[in-house]
């Protein structure tokens, strides 16, 4: 048995299991559940490392992208191409939140990694966490705090879209100084991890659900052919691969990323009848199930610096999570926005896609280091996003009701 500081691993991890399934009996924490869960899982991973880091041969941290994907794809089947209308439908609450959402945070996260003096890798993987769009968890958190869930759903998909430009570019300025930073590889990272899985959702969502007309199906596909051909023009001009090479990753990436969707999309339509709930409840635990094993690998690798750092890493995490929400609600305020889309913009600036920080960490060849304030700031910003929304919710408010919605399919 391993005692971290006196105190024996089996009971710390019993300790939260049971914590985790006792709050859902109370209505006000069990939706903790999840991040407690997480908190055993971590802590796990911290006396017993081994157990994660390798199971013979073979790495369990080259888990960690294909995991991602399967999540950005459960991101991209429950959005459609209705959702980036949003952008029309509301300009400036998009505008501004876009400008909040890649200014404030990465601003934020290198006055911190400044400040704090971290190592200059852990000091990259807190800006690198500032530099990425936000995630799912903030549409949840809108939803729960009734705010505009439809400005959420907006906001989220276009910073989504434009991560591979903005993320490496904000890198590139402000983590260049602690690593080195390789803007191309780094833009072509995020097309692999995040835009070309969501393409896929996407794809499959205009099939299975039949809202699409075949016009806009049709015009979707080459949206979305264009975006793969893209992808592999920029892999032949600046990764020094060859014609030949570049087209065989070209037919893959379409076989993974437009045809299979496809034939996906057919086949559940045909055994589900289209039913939604069924894939909403299986990306829902698959999503669930790897950020968890994302975040207990990247525990496991950087156990050593995390017992070092690790406190003041969280005080750092915390401090940028709560300085996204302040500075996120009191600058919308300030532009005159409505209550509901202050909250909805404070929420997406705090938090935070930590699992395509993790991706972009490991494809750094740095997860145990880089990739250690991601893994930090997810549970956290879950805790800080959650009791936020719910003193949120308690507290309705008044502001314009148009555009909130909760169908994002």
């Amino acid at each position: 048995m391993l005692d971290w500081k006196g105190i024996p691993g089996p009971s710390l991890i019993a300790f939260f299991t049971f914590l985790a399934f006792g709050v859902r009996g109370s209505e006000f924490f069990k939706s903790f559940s999840y991040t407690i869960m997480i908190f055993a899982a971590v802590t796990i991973s911290m006396f017993y490392p081994q157990l994660f880091i390798q199971w013979g041969g073979f790495r369990l941290e080259t888990t960690i992208v294909p995991l991602l994907q399967i999540i950005m794809f459960g991101m991209g089947s429950q959005m459609s191409f209705r959702d980036f209308a949003g952008v029309v439908k509301m300009p400036k609450g998009v505008f501004l939140g876009l400008t909040c959402q890649f200014t404030i945070m990465p601003l934020v996260g290198f006055a911190i990694a400044s400040l704090f003096g971290f190592p200059p890798e852990i000091g990259a993987g807190i800006i690198l966490v500032g530099a990425s769009p936000s995630g799912l968890a903030s549409n949840v958190m809108s939803f729960i705090a009734k705010a505009n869930l439809a400005l959420s759903v907006t906001l989220t998909a276009v910073a989504t879209m434009l991560a591979p430009l903005i993320t490496p570019s904000l890198m590139k300025l402000l983590a260049g100084q602690f690593i080195p930073v390789d803007f191309w590889d780094m833009m072509l990272g995020i097309i692999n991890i995040v835009i070309l899985p969501i393409v896929a959702g996407l794809i499959f969502n205009a099939v299975a659900y039949g809202r699409e007309t075949r016009k806009s199906i049709r015009i979707q596909a080459l949206v979305y052919l264009l975006i793969i051909a893209g992808k592999n023009i920029i892999l032949y001009r600046t990764a020094g691969v060859g014609a030949v090479e570049a087209l065989i990753q070209l037919l893959k990436d379409l076989g993974w990323f437009l045809v299979l969707p496809v034939l996906g999309a057919l086949a559940f339509k045909h055994l589900a009848k289209g039913n939604k709930k069924y894939l909403d409840r299986a990306m829902a635990f698959l999503s669930m199930a790897g950020i968890g094993v994302i975040i207990v690998v990247i525990t496991a690798a950087g156990r050593d610096s995390l017992l070092e750092i690790g406190f003041i890493l969280i005080l750092a995490c915390l401090l940028h999570n709560c300085t996204g929400y302040l500075l996120g609600y009191w600058i919308c305020r300030l532009a005159g926005m409505d209550e509901r889309s202050c909250r909805t913009i404070a929420l997406e600036v705090g938090m935070q896609n930590g699992g395509l920080a993790s991706g972009i960490a490991l494809q750094m060849g740095k997860v145990a280091t880089v990739g250690l304030a991601p893994a930090v700031f997810g549970p956290m910003m879950n805790i800080t996003g959650s009791s936020l929304a719910t003193w949120w919710r308690r507290k309705p408010a008044n502001g314009n009701e148009n555009g909130i919605t909760t169908d994002t399919a």
